[in-house]
């Protein structure tokens, strides 16, 4: 079991708009293999900065969600869009490969 967590900067005022589309994408990860549950998060005090903490089987089945043709559409939608900055994500959990990849941008944003 791994958990990932992604870390947005939304641009202002587009909030709502995040809320909405990530409430499409966690129906499209609620039907990957290897997907347990996901949480979408808020920062006290800046309502624009969101993470999401999900929990996978392993990392090959977060990696084959963010290879999926949907999570791509919806990222190519984002970054013209909704968010302020790059992505970015750190893995935790999952034996000898679990280190965290603190500050690492996410790989879907390139």
């Amino acid at each position: 079991m791994i958990t990932v967590g992604m870390n947005y900067d939304v641009i202002e005022g587009k909030q709502d708009e995040f809320e909405k589309v990530f409430g499409k994408v966690l129906e499209i990860m609620g039907k990957m293999d290897g997907h347990s549950e996901t949480h979408l998060y808020t920062e006290v005090g800046k309502a624009n900065q969101y993470l999401i903490v999900s929990d996978w089987s392993d990392e090959a089945a977060f990696k084959a969600f963010i290879a999926s043709e949907q999570f791509a559409n919806v990222t190519d939608w984002g970054k013209e869009q909704i968010l302020a900055g790059r992505p970015k994500h750190e893995i935790y959990g999952g034996g000898a490969n679990a280190a965290p990849a603190a500050g690492q941008g996410c790989p879907v944003s390139h």
